[in-house]
């Protein structure tokens, strides 16, 4: 298979190989997908899909005399060259190799030495591989302390790429693991190893794909008959795996894929994969359902106008949208996603209680983000979600998440492909290298109501929502008993209320407001309330985002 045609990790892995950069290899990411293996020039008939260990042992390791491979289920198994092999006099002795992991890498090692010292004696030289699948469960990261066994069998793997013996001949090691961070460190922080990371297929190679495909599933993909690149396109970030499953199912129900059903049949497929730690935000909104904000309105759709047109140097990595509680930061995010008709990616609790796993689930989010395209990524309260430089009692997990989320948000290759968005109210306590220009450009503060008529706007509005009509005639004399400061999640259970005074009591709905206002209690204390207004109003990147009625709040300044 020619280079050119290569997915950029086994370019990338063919490069470092063929010049002697390295012979070890740590292949990690979307590693359990399914793969487009071609056939000899070209997609012909002989293409096929298949899985990372077809495509090594096929694409790349052709010339090779011998392939090995060792998982802790099947043991050590000879994927090619058995009479080669057959031909070490330790296995003639015993053929049975052995499956436990200590003595599996024991005897590979052996036999390495074994062939590297044939090449030296010039009696044979024989190119050789390994493959060491679910490297991650052989050799895992530690919890705690230290395990003789795992130690000895990570110095022994490392050997393979360091021991001049052991390079001086044709060997190549590949050790799969899904996560990186659920590796040894001694092996996943060696520097002769090469690392490669196998990204979720993007929209030319699913089309490839799709293309071999096409033949056994013609009644699923009967729309797209004459062009497929517009599915591949729809499901960009799903895994190949994922998406050939589902044709299988429309095959055997005989239902074709339609294009009004893949908006909703992506959303699905990534979530599955994801294995529950994103969830897409679906909304029907756009930024008119915004009451009020204009200045913060206009901002948002100049950038979603730079946005579309591609023109992204003045695009922002990040936004920040903080508020006193229930100041509508979800309800925002929504907005700003139904106008710019891009996905909303919500992270879920990736936080897991095994060592290393926390760190895995990001891996894991990141390669799905990667493989989306444009998207907004919402991170709510993300003072307690981010992490902290300092870990404290958390094993150092806390630090390792924001080190790692840090280097996600201010990658310079997802500035026009992703923008991130915190929300939280307590801005104050998320670490000031994440909020720092690079990877949050625009801080926007979101108010409560600042005056009786925006607060009787706002109940008026939740109340006819609800089928309680209030007539505008009525402010007058409601006015003086309307709350200031009143946030939408507020007026919300306030709408709320009134609507159930006036089913249970055969209320009219301005008696029923009435009834309520008489006895309104703020549900946050107003001085909590107001250190919230005054955090946010210290973090807005443009005093424009500030309502005048706020800028006492502003810092330097007494409310």
């Amino acid at each position: 298979m020619p280079d050119d045609s290569l997915p950029p990790w086994a370019a990338q892995l063919v490069e470092q190989y063929q010049s002697n950069a390295a012979s070890q290899f740590i292949i990690y990411g979307n590693i359990h997908d399914r793969m487009l293996i071609p056939g000899g020039t070209g997609l012909t008939q002989s293409a096929k899909i298949g899985t990372i260990t077809d495509f090594l042992i096929e694409v790349l390791l052709p010339s090779f005399d011998v392939v090995l491979s060792y998982d802790l289920g099947n043991g050590i198994r000879i994927e090619k060259g058995g009479p080669v092999f057959s031909q070490w006099p330790a296995f003639q002795e015993q053929p049975n190799l052995p499956k436990t992991p200590r003595a599996a890498v024991e005897t590979l090692t052996h036999y390495f030495r074994y062939i590297a010292n044939l090449a030296r004696l010039k009696q044979q030289v024989s190119q050789v591989a390994v493959l060491i699948k679910n490297a991650d469960l052989v050799v895992p990261q530690l919890s705690g302390g230290f395990d003789y066994d795992i130690g000895a069998m990570a110095s022994l793997i490392r050997d393979w790429a360091s021991d001049s013996m052991l390079t001086g001949h044709p060997l190549a090691s590949f050790l799969l693991s899904e996560n990186l961070n659920d590796l040894n460190p001694l092996l996943a922080n060696n520097p002769r190893a090469g690392r490669i990371k196998v990204g979720l297929p993007g929209p030319e190679e699913l089309g490839r794909s799709y293309q071999v495909m096409a033949s056994r599933y013609p009644v699923a993909l009967r729309e797209y008959a004459s062009a497929l690149e517009p599915l591949a396109r729809q499901l960009s970030g799903a895994t190949l795996g994922a998406t050939e499953s589902l044709f299988k199912s429309r095959e055997y129900t005989k239902k074709p894929l339609q294009a009004k059903d893949l908006v909703a049949i992506k959303k699905q497929i990534v979530e599955k994969d994801s294995s529950g730690l994103i969830e897409f935000i679906e909304t029907p909104r756009t930024l008119d359902d915004l009451h009020g904000q204009d200045a913060i309105k206009q901002w948002l759709r100049q950038d979603i106008t730079l946005w579309k047109n591609n023109d992204v140097s003045a695009l922002p990595k990040g936004y920040l949208f903080c508020g006193p509680v229930g100041t509508g930061k979800t309800f925002m995010v929504e907005c700003l996603a139904g106008e710019a008709g891009v996905p909303v990616v919500k992270l879920k609790n990736f936080r897991d209680k095994w060592v290393g796993s926390t760190e895995g689930n990001l891996e894991r989010i990141f390669r799905l983000l990667q493989a989306l395209g444009r998207c907004y990524v919402f991170v709510d309260e993300a003072d307690q979600t981010l992490g902290k430089r300092e870990s404290g009692n958390d094993s150092g997990v806390g630090g390792r998440v924001y080190s790692m989320i840090a280097e996600e948000m201010g990658s310079s290759t997802g500035r026009g492909r992703i923008i991130w968005i915190l929300a939280s109210s307590r801005p104050d306590l998320i670490e000031v290298d994440l909020k720092r220009p690079g990877r949050i450009d625009v801080k926007i503060p979101l108010f409560p109501t600042s005056s009786p008529e925006e607060s009787f706007k706002l109940i008026r509005g939740l109340c006819k929502s609800r089928g309680l009509v209030i007539e505008e005639s009525t402010f007058a004399q409601l006015k003086d008993r309307l709350p200031l400061l009143l946030t939408p999640g507020a007026a919300e259970a306030m709408a709320s209320r009134v609507y159930r005074l006036a089913r249970t009591q055969n209320l009219s709905p301005l008696v029923a407001l009435e009834g309520y206002l008489a006895d309104y209690r703020p549900p946050v204390s107003p001085q909590i309330l107001a250190d919230q207004i005054r955090l946010a109003a210290a973090e807005a990147s443009d005093v424009a985002f500030v309502p005048e009625f706020f800028h006492p709040y502003l810092p330097g300044r007494q409310p």
